[in-house]
C-alpha cells in the first residue's frame, strides 16, 4: 500500500530548516506513521542548526558590531 501523505510539504521543510526545534517536533510527531516525512523534517532541522550558528556569528560579529 502506497501512502501519498508520506512527504513533507515545502512549507514545513522551510519552517523546520529555519526553526530547528519545529523540525525535531515534526520528526517525533510523524516518526511512526510517516517515516519519510519524519526523516525529511529531521534532516532539514539538522541542516538548519549549523546555518543558524554561522548566521548568528556573522550577525553578532560583523553586522551588529
Amino acid at each position: 500500500m502506497k501512502n501519498n501523505n508520506d512527504k513533507l510539504s515545502r512549507f514545513w521543510f522551510i519552517v523546520s530548516n529555519a526553526l530547528p526545534p519545529i523540525g525535531f517536533f515534526l520528526y517525533f510527531k510523524h516518526r511512526n506513521q510517516y517515516p519519510n516525512k519524519a526523516k525529511s523534517a529531521l534532516q532539514s532541522a539538522a541542516i538548519g542548526i549549523p546555518i543558524a550558528l554561522v548566521g548568528g556569528y556573522i550577525l553578532n560579529n560583523y553586522i551588529l558590531k
